[in-house]
């Protein structure tokens, strides 16, 4: 896959809010055998170079023979780089997601928080795959995941072999974070039809939620608070 990167900063303002916001850098993190050039990661990193806005989707090591240790090593070290200044957003794919929460729940004190966070279709709580080590399981923490990000959102499809609803349903509860269920978006990946998706270009440049599919259909939002599904 490769390390695709664009370092150019700008200072990002928000007509629509009336507000100017602080350089940004964009964190992406690919799951379990990378993103590959058809990818909504990779097309969420063009559209971002195209903006000016600082972005990387750093090249996980052995990327089809996943280690914890070898891939919190290159998150940490991203994360740590990214100046104190800059809001930093990051959005995490599949075994990426997985990722995030074994990050959140062993983070020390004094590490990088992020200021929002995207999981999309982290695998099931349940799910193995012989050649994943030590991503999944992974711990489900809500105190550490507010530790580690000031917002986190989940978004998941309907009809992901990897995460069902249901399960779906618990993580984002028990995480205590909204979530967005996409209609037939199953694992929101290539073959699902996941390149351009502009929902996505828009929560990393504004936060705008909840998140439409790539027809832009409305989702199926469930808010933590609130025990219940709602259309919105």
């Amino acid at each position: 896959m490769g390390d695709h990167r664009c370092h150019v900063t700008i200072v990002i303002t928000d007509v629509g809010e009336g507000r100017a916001v602080s350089d940004m850098h964009v964190l992406l993190v690919h799951g379990f055998g990378g993103s590959g050039p058809w990818h909504w990661q990779q097309w969420l990193s063009g559209r971002l170079a195209e903006r000016e806005v600082s972005c990387e989707l750093p090249a996980l090591p052995d990327q089809d023979h996943p280690e914890l240790d070898r891939w919190l090593a290159v998150l940490r070290a991203r994360l740590d780089s990214v100046p104190a200044e800059d809001e930093l957003v990051v959005a995490a794919h599949s075994c990426g997601a997985a990722l995030w929460l074994h990050h959140a729940a062993t983070i020390a004190g004094r590490a990088r928080r992020a200021d929002r966070v995207l999981l999309v279709s982290p695998p099931g709580p349940d799910w193995r795959h012989p050649d994943v080590r030590g991503v999944a399981p992974y711990p489900v923490d809500a105190h550490a995941l507010r530790r580690a990000a000031g917002s986190t959102r989940l978004v998941i499809g309907s009809g992901d072999p990897y995460l069902s609803v249901q399960d779906g349903h618990w993580l984002a509860e028990t995480l205590r974070v909204e979530m967005d269920v996409l209609p037939d978006g199953e694992h929101l990946n290539t073959d699902a039809g996941y390149g351009p998706w502009p929902a996505v270009l828009r929560w990393t440049l504004h936060g705008s939620t909840p998140l439409a599919d790539r027809f832009e259909t409305e989702p199926n939002t469930f808010g933590a608070s609130s025990g219940a599904f709602r259309l919105v």
